[in-house]
């Protein structure tokens, strides 16, 4: 129901099923009382429980613990990071800064954008698959229509360093024969023997195992948003800590200008 009514029925409460504060009493998250039957809940466990409202076992958990710490680099070139760091020099707050750093981490093609398309094309092609299509096929269609396929190849760099530690914890906890982990790898073969010579990256192994532990593709974006925040905040305190304005500065000869020449200075008598 939409409209006027349905507004006049919204004003002055909440009507949740996700929690509520109860102040100097309690709080409930999903129907549990944070601090009783949570208390001891992992905050990545807890994160993934508000996000699903499932349960994960101890060995799952680890691996959502690796599909962040595997990409958190503290590296003030990387784009996201820059604006950790940019606001580092600029004595911005470590709050903003930080924020900033992850609100651009949203990008279409490095970030998050990038995560849902991965996970999204992987349950497509597993539903062709199962249903007796061609995987070769679905691969060539995806890639006519979109003319990459997200989670394969990688601009910067032949390999990814991440795959190999994030597939050797997944074998070690038994989560690395999962369905979408195979298919991402029978893609891979399929790009590689075609003439697209792309290989799997970390954006499409960290999706397919998300896909493995029955995350759709707005749970798997939501997860993912605080991925890139471990390497954020040393960009910003190295910055932070250094003289002001010290951070990729540039000097006048790196700036293109089309403008007027140069003029004298003119004052006023």
């Amino acid at each position: 129901m939409k409209g006027p009514d349905f507004l006049a029925g919204q004003v002055g409460v909440l009507r949740t099923r996700m929690g509520a504060a109860f102040v100097g009493s309690k709080a409930v998250f999903r129907g549990h009382d944070l601090h009783a039957d949570l208390r001891g809940m992992d905050w990545v466990e807890l994160y993934v429980f508000g996000i699903t409202g499932r349960r994960y076992t101890p060995e799952q958990v680890r691996m959502l613990h690796a599909l962040w710490t595997h990409t958190s680099y503290p590296d003030a070139r990387i784009w996201n990071n820059r604006v950790a760091g940019l606001a580092g020099t600029a004595r911005s707050t470590g709050s903003l800064g930080l924020a900033a750093a992850l609100a651009v981490s949203e990008a279409s093609i490095y970030g998050r954008g990038i995560d849902i398309r991965a996970i999204d094309f992987l349950i497509r092609a597993k539903q062709h698959v199962d249903g007796g299509g061609s995987l070769a096929e679905k691969v060539e269609q995806e890639l006519k229509a979109r003319r990459s396929l997200a989670g394969y190849g990688r601009p910067i760099a032949a390999g990814d360093e991440r795959i190999e530690p994030t597939l050797a914890l997944a074998r070690s906890l038994g989560l690395a024969d999962g369905p979408y982990v195979r298919l991402a790898f029978a893609i891979e073969e399929t790009l590689l023997a075609g003439r697209w010579r792309q290989r799997l990256n970390y954006g499409g192994l960290a999706a397919a195992l998300a896909a493995d532990l029955g995350l759709s593709p707005r749970e798997y974006y939501l997860f993912m948003f605080p991925a890139f925040l471990a390497g954020m905040a040393p960009c910003y305190l190295e910055a932070e800590q250094r003289p002001e304005g010290g951070l990729f500065p540039l000097d006048c000869s790196h700036v293109r200008y089309d403008g007027v020449g140069k003029r004298p200075w003119q004052t006023k008598d």
